[in-house]
């Protein structure tokens, strides 16, 4: 799991950092409203912890844009003002959970757990790369109309490829956003899945959807990179 961090004061997000990490999850940190923005543009995270009180935009209005803009990404808000009325608002700009500071670290180990199982808050539209159709909500796949079974790991795959078409990943980013079990002790174990993978999806006299970009990971999309 990688976990983005929203968090101006060095203390906290010191003891969120440690906490995730003794977690074996990963942990960025940013202490401004527009960086948080900017680095879900650019990092694929499994989940967010979003202060309010940040010294630009506040955790509300962050929280506002991602929703407007389709982003799924779970969201546990912190505040240190710990009112029905905040709990209400944030909760209205599309936060899932809400936790006040100070905060007890197994409360909010439990609460991240439950979000990183209840996955995406909003499941969104189905997710299409050329005539291949991924359905969140239905579990399903389909190529040129043509239903494709997939293992519960190659759906994962399929689906964190899709939702950032174009975007190529390291092994290193695809083992932390598909294996939420311990790893087995595989070196080739992403490439194993991604070529079980492309072998359904990109079938003979196929245009292929799943890249290889030499020396740096997977992408897919419709065009050639």
């Amino acid at each position: 799991m990688r976990v983005l961090i929203v968090e101006d004061d060095p203390e906290v997000a010191d003891l969120l950092v440690r906490t995730l990490r003794d977690a074996a999850w990963a942990a960025d940190v940013v202490g401004r409203g527009e960086d948080a923005i900017d680095a879900q543009a650019a990092t694929a995270y499994d989940l967010v912890i979003l202060d309010i009180g940040l010294p630009d935009i506040d955790g509300i209005e962050v929280c506002r844009r991602w929703r407007r803009n389709g982003e799924a990404i779970p969201i546990l808000m912190l505040t240190a003002r710990g009112g029905l009325g905040e709990r209400v608002i944030g909760l209205d700009a599309g936060a899932d959970d809400y936790l006040p500071k100070p905060f007890a670290v197994p409360e909010l180990m439990a609460r991240l757990r439950a979000l990183a199982r209840r996955g995406p808050s909003v499941t969104g539209p189905e997710l299409r790369v050329g005539d291949l159709v991924l359905d969140p909500a239905a579990h399903a796949v389909r190529r040129s109309r043509e239903p494709i079974r997939l293992t519960a790991r190659e759906f994962a795959l399929l689906e964190f490829l899709m939702r950032y078409p174009g975007r190529v990943f390291g092994r290193s980013q695809i083992i932390e956003h598909v294996w939420t079990d311990p790893l087995e002790p595989v070196a080739n174990v992403v490439d194993v899945l991604v070529g079980r993978l492309r072998r359904k999806i990109d079938a003979p006299g196929q245009e292929p959807l799943i890249h290889t970009i030499r020396g740096v990971g997977y992408t897919i999309s419709a065009q050639v990179p």
